[in-house]
């Protein structure tokens, strides 16, 4: 219902038209309404009217004045006050800002970027040697020089399987030798996906840094995104001991249950009997659908994407987890950009890849906005954090000359240096490792301003974009204008009973019955079975008797409907009924109808829970008419004639 309220509202911003010049139309207890909005409005709702009495002018400002004073008594009450009213206003403004507080460029190309590597797998081998995102200098230089030992070993004809085995402190490499599997994007953070989408089959990349340390890695193949596959699967685990007899036991099991699949026996039976994976085994075998490199088992995904068809089995294999069977349930291509843009945007701000857009969206801020900052409070301000940051138990040093102004943004927003410090102090359980602490400062100040400079932006939007303004100004009455409603006319008119009933005796004439039929009406496409019908209803026979000796064989010759009917009713007109009785046969369509009337009632005024339905809905309507126009003697109302005249002119 709120949706629809508001909807009146407001549209998308294309459809918003701005006049060049405002002049005050009227003012509502001196608080002026100008007609730019007057105009704006007008124009962007003037495909919308039905009523053309609406496009009327004079009518329109009508409509606008008792808009404006139902937002004004809305005011006037304290409604804007209410806790629930602003939040809901500030979770439409977060929502609507999201466009404004985004590099649209920047994210347009990372979501194109983001699909056509979702188009391919790449399988890889890594050799990783760890060092912290801030370790100090020579702690870096000594693993990049540790990468580069290992490069020389590859460059003269070392396996990189092998030297992933004996170097890598990736701690699996030991067992998988470095080997990842196939993997697409999303799937590693992003400087590791971009090495791997950017170096040839065959080829070893350059050494490039992630938050774990350095790594180098090895490109063994690139093929077409295989989806993802829905399967289940039948498993018999492997013996805890490798015991050789348990083994074979396990193995003659899943042959066994393999023998009776091909008997015909069911698949979701069998599993739920016998599959050891008792996570899945209840529900049929069922497996959440998954694409390539999710699962740990590389024989099971290639066993899966193996099959072609729904319902396809596969013959029984190993993994490292035991035996299997698996079905192919469905196959999930990977769908097109348009239908995967919104969820690629959304992984994308999930991602690393989205300080790319937060970076970028700061550094056009700043070069927009004029930023000044104290550079000798700034110097002093750096000193005062030291090395206790790294033990989180730094304090922030007591100080006046912190007080001051450390960065003035647009000559209106000053930021003091307390509030950088007090960002520092926030940033102690983060821990960060940037060493030396000047480092470490130079980092966070950066930081600290870009956010500065963003939130200024977001604080600002209604001034920068008139479009913004006048959206959030629309959602903002409408919001107030719906509480209002709810408050003072759809509550009261649904719960006054009293106001309800005197209503409806006050426009009886709109509230009545027509003369009413209490029938069963008997239909049917052959005329022998109307007239057994009518012979029937002649002789007194029950509705149940007449239905039991002409439906019958499983076939349905006749049907009734019973009820109390208006004489317009469907096919009630064509009987001329005048008295209570059985009917002529009439023929209407494909069909013929018979109808004994076993009552007429006469026209008649209808009760209240007869129709309260639409009663309700006219005393709301009754309710705010009248409230307009004791809003129009509550409030103190000035047109200014001469200005709505010539903006009549001007959009005529």
């Amino acid at each position: 219902m709120k949706n629809n309220v508001l909807a009146l509202f407001f549209l998308s911003f294309t459809s918003l038209v701005f006049a060049q010049n405002k002049e005050v139309l009227f003012t509502i207890n001196d608080n002026p309404y100008y007609t730019d909005e007057f105009v704006r409005v007008y124009k962007k709702n003037l495909d919308l009217v039905k009523d053309d009495s609406q496009k009327d002018l004079d009518k329109y400002l009508e409509l606008f004045l008792g808009y404006k004073l139902k937002v004004e008594k809305a005011n006037k009450l304290g409604l804007q006050n209410d806790t629930k009213y602003q939040n809901e206003l500030k979770s439409y403004r977060n929502q609507l800002a999201k466009s404004y507080l985004n590099d649209s460029q920047v994210t347009n190309a990372l979501i194109e970027e983001a699909y056509e590597r979702m188009k391919y797998e790449v399988k890889a081998s890594h050799i990783l040697v760890m060092v912290e995102e801030g370790a100090l200098p020579a702690d870096t230089l000594k693993a990049y020089n540790k990468m580069l030992d290992i490069i020389k070993r590859i460059e003269s004809g070392e396996a990189f399987d092998a030297l992933a085995a004996k170097f890598s402190e990736d701690p699996s490499a030991k067992e998988n030798k470095g080997d990842l599997g196939y993997f697409s994007a999303f799937r590693m953070v992003y400087p590791f996906e971009n090495a791997a989408y950017k170096t040839a089959v065959g080829s070893v990349s350059k050494p490039f840094r992630t938050r774990f340390g350095y790594h180098i890695l090895k490109v063994a193949d690139k093929r077409m995104n295989r989806g993802e596959v829905y399967v289940a699967h039948i498993m018999i685990m492997k013996p805890a001991t490798p015991d050789a007899e348990l083994q074979e036991k396990a193995k003659q099991t899943i042959n066994d249950i393999y023998k009776k699949l091909q008997q015909g026996e069911s698949f979701e039976s069998l599993a739920g009997q016998f599959s050891e994976d008792k996570s899945t085994a209840s529900k049929g075998g069922a497996l959440q659908r998954f694409g390539s490199g999710q699962l740990t088992s590389q024989e099971f995904e290639d066993v899966a994407f193996g099959l072609k068809e729904k319902g396809e089995l596969s013959q029984p294999f190993q993994s490292q987890f035991g035996w299997h069977i698996v079905k192919l349930i469905d196959r999930f291509p990977l769908q097109p950009l348009e239908e995967l843009k919104v969820d690629i945007e959304n992984k994308i701000k999930r991602d690393d890849r989205s300080l790319l857009i937060t970076n970028s969206l700061a550094k056009k801020l700043r070069a927009k906005y004029v930023i000044k900052t104290d550079a000798k409070l700034l110097v002093k301000t750096k000193k005062a954090v030291t090395n206790a940051f790294y033990e989180q138990n730094w304090v922030i040093p007591s100080s006046n000359e912190f007080q001051a102004a450390l960065v003035t943004i647009e000559n209106n927003k000053k930021l003091t240096a307390l509030d950088f410090l007090e960002f520092v102090s926030s940033q102690q359980k983060s821990n960060a490792k940037t060493r030396p602490i000047q480092n470490l400062t130079n980092e966070l100040f950066e930081k600290w301003l870009d956010e500065q400079v963003i939130t200024y932006h977001n604080d600002n939007l209604e001034n920068e974009f008139p479009e913004f303004r006048f959206v959030m100004d629309e959602y903002r009455d409408g919001l107030l204008l719906f509480d209002l409603m709810e408050k003072e006319i759809w509550n009261k008119a649904k719960n006054d009973t009293i106001g309800l009933e005197k209503f409806r005796l006050d426009n009886i004439k709109n509230y009545q019955w027509k003369e009413r039929m209490d029938v069963d009406i008997f239909s049917s496409t052959d005329e022998k079975v109307i007239k057994k019908a009518q012979s029937y209803l002649k002789k007194g026979k029950s509705i149940d008797f007449i239905k039991q000796k002409l439906n019958v064989n499983d076939k349905i010759n006749v049907i009734v409907k019973s009820g109390l009917f208006e004489n317009d009713y469907d096919v009630l007109p064509e009987f001329a009924i005048t008295k209570t009785g059985v009917t002529k046969i009439v023929a209407k369509g494909n069909y013929f109808f018979v109808t004994n009337v076993k009552e007429i009632k006469p026209a008649q005024p209808k009760l209240l829970n007869e129709t309260k339905g639409k009663l309700v809905s006219d005393y709301q309507q009754f309710l705010e008419n009248n409230w307009v126009d004791e809003l129009r003697k509550e409030f103190n109302i000035k047109i200014n004639t001469t200005v709505f005249e010539k903006t009549k002119k001007q959009l005529q």
